[in-house]
């Protein structure tokens, strides 16, 4: 069955509900996948740009542009499933390898982030760049920066207790305190991040994703990595008053694992307390996990954490059959409408 002829639950029509979802990487794609369903036109991705790493960060250093990963994959996962959408979804994340023995100056650039780019210097605007990739991919919705200023992220490990000797690892220079989104991204190993913070610290929020927050039904966080595509939303203070201020409903999508190269240890619950911890002020609706993600021993604990921030978990079965560390974007959908109806 394709995404489009997905069933859809009573007073859940596909485009009744007008959405943003934020976040980055493979947990936005997820994101998307599944609300291109139901939300059709009226989708849109709010985009970190704090990423440093691989082709993106190469470019953003060579180019001085935002880092286009992120935004790259959020297009590509708003392509339709037909076979133009399929194709394009492919072009957008082909990344070039040479022939054996060369190392080449393409080598593992993705084309979609040169596509993005040469949009970028062509039309002189990152949101208007973005609106023409989106364009020509047949994209369901937008894609937007959260900031049209590139960011970076810095944030201090602290040991855990099994974890002696970690204090050799971290970065003496910087006194324990890691300075890039990728550092960021591996700091489980080491211990619990803190003082996680975006820089410039007051860098302005990209004025037509503050006009989508205002504008939606629902706002969808997560799934992702916690500290480096979750957060960053949160940190940017425009945006944060923005999410405050909306008078959308907010819904969360947990991981499938709470245990990743960010959050190792960290159980569901503290999960939810990271972000009520940097953005105290922030209201959610509805909380969405998979009954295998949450064991039954942690679920009174995940209960209370969620009722800090108002929120109901509604528990779904959202993992693809043999995959459990993967959403499903029909499952997802589904459960997405149900949550949306209610």
């Amino acid at each position: 069955m394709s995404q489009n002829s997905l069933p859809q639950p009573p007073g859940a029509s596909r485009g009744s509900f007008r959405v943003s979802a934020l976040g980055g990487g493979h947990g936005l794609s997820a994101t998307l996948s599944a609300l291109r369903v139901i939300a059709a036109e009226h989708l849109t991705a709010i985009v970190t740009v704090a990423d440093d790493g691989g082709s993106s960060g190469r470019l953003r250093e060579d180019m001085d542009v935002l880092p286009p990963g992120d935004l790259r994959m959020a297009l590509a996962a708003l392509c339709d499933d037909t076979e133009w959408g399929r194709t394009w979804a492919q072009v957008m994340q082909h990344r070039f390898r040479s022939r054996e023995g060369v190392t080449g100056s393409l080598d593992d650039h993705a084309m979609g982030n040169l596509l993005i780019v040469a949009l970028w210097e062509l039309i002189g605007d990152s949101v208007e760049g973005l609106r023409w990739a989106g364009t020509l991919l047949g994209a369901r919705g937008q894609v937007l920066p959260m900031s049209r200023q590139p960011l970076t992220m810095s944030g201090t490990v602290e040991p855990m207790a099994d974890q002696a000797g970690s204090e050799a690892e971290l970065p003496a220079a910087t006194g324990g305190r890691l300075s890039t989104q990728v550092a960021l991204a591996h700091a489980g190993s080491l211990g619990r991040l803190r003082d996680v913070q975006l820089h410039p610290a007051e860098a302005p929020a990209c004025a037509e994703a503050l006009t989508a927050i205002e504008l939606s039904d629902w706002v969808v966080l997560g799934p992702g990595s916690w500290y480096t595509s979750v957060l960053p939303h949160l940190l940017l203070p425009e945006l944060r008053d923005a999410l405050y201020e909306t008078e959308a409903r907010r819904c969360i999508v947990m991981n499938l694992t709470p245990h990743t190269d960010e959050t190792a240890g960290m159980s569901p619950a503290e999960h939810l307390r990271v972000l009520h911890h940097y953005a105290p002020g922030l209201h959610v609706h509805r909380i969405i996990a998979d009954p295998l993600s949450v064991p039954t021993q942690e679920r009174e604990e995940f209960a209370e954490a969620a009722a800090v921030i108002g929120a109901e978990v509604r528990y779904h079965d959202v993992a693809k059959a043999g995959q459990p560390e993967v959403h499903d974007p029909l499952r997802l959908a589904i459960a997405f409408s149900e949550v949306f109806g209610d």
